[in-house]
């Protein structure tokens, strides 16, 4: 029974990594679609696995090249990865809140597949700040930095499934996970992004402090974007889930940078 239940964990782990990233999984896997639904626990640990593949680009070209074109390059490999899954996300909702003045046309703009004006400005600017954010930290702290904000992130996108209501009935990014997310799920991805906190904080790579300043912010980022949504559109859809994982991710960028000490004015 025990064996059973694991596998089935290990499966709803491979499922979410399946659906959020181009990475392969074992063909034993499978896929229901009830599976991917309960797979949200593990969307904090898919963003590990993406952070661990961030790094490792980062630290190879971090050794024969300039700390801003390794964070460049880490950023596009993250990219790269999660077939820019949440960038889409975030471009999206630029131009459906951008552009959008009732809450159907708002809805209507963020399910066209062209990038207008909004969007494309805002992919820009986020992934031009993320680049230079990664490129301000000594590489050590950069690594620290995308082990913490890659977890945190999409944990910060879950908990608008598990407390906002889905407001479009067909949404192939999210319908099949986005209608409900238990306390006992939100939890379990909470743990899996509690751990690389743990260890970074133990082993020294960033302080207590500046990963506290990054969560707060990075909690403060997906608050507002929530706050927003509900009133825009009454709730979520699968595009506000990869903008509050990209806006959050940079938030805590930003608190851990700001917590470090490298004002311009000192």
């Amino acid at each position: 029974m025990f064996l059973s239940a694991l596998a089935h964990q290990v499966r709803l782990f491979f499922v979410a990594l399946q659906f959020f990233t181009r990475l392969p999984v074992p063909r034993w896997v499978g896929f229901e679609p009830h599976w991917l639904h309960h797979a949200s626990r593990y969307f904090a640990l898919v963003g590990i696995v993406v952070a661990a593949i961030s790094t490792a680009v980062y630290v190879v070209a971090a050794c024969v090249l300039p700390a801003p074109v390794a964070a460049v390059l880490a950023t596009c490999v993250g990219v790269y990865a999660t077939g820019a899954f949440h960038e889409d996300g975030f471009a999206d909702v630029c131009d459906g809140f951008g552009g959008g003045m009732t809450p159907q046309r708002v809805l209507d703009i963020m399910k066209d597949s062209r990038v207008g004006a909004y969007g494309a400005i805002g992919i820009a600017l986020l992934l031009g700040l993320k680049c230079l954010l990664l490129a301000e930290f000594a590489p050590g702290a950069a690594v620290a930095a995308l082990f913490l904000a890659h977890p945190l992130s999409r944990l910060a996108a879950c908990t608008l499934i598990w407390r906002l209501d889905y407001v479009r009935t067909v949404d192939a990014k999210a319908k099949p996970l986005a209608e409900h997310m238990s306390g006992a799920e939100l939890a379990i991805g909470a743990t899996c992004a509690l751990l690389p906190v743990l260890l970074i904080g133990f082993c020294g790579w960033l302080t207590w402090t500046s990963m506290l300043a990054g969560a707060l912010l990075g909690g403060v980022a997906a608050a507002w974007l929530a706050w927003k949504f509900v009133q825009r559109i009454g709730g979520y859809t699968g595009d506000c889930l990869g903008a509050v994982q990209q806006a959050s991710e940079v938030a805590i960028y930003l608190g851990v940078l700001a917590a470090s000490g490298h004002a311009a004015w000192r």
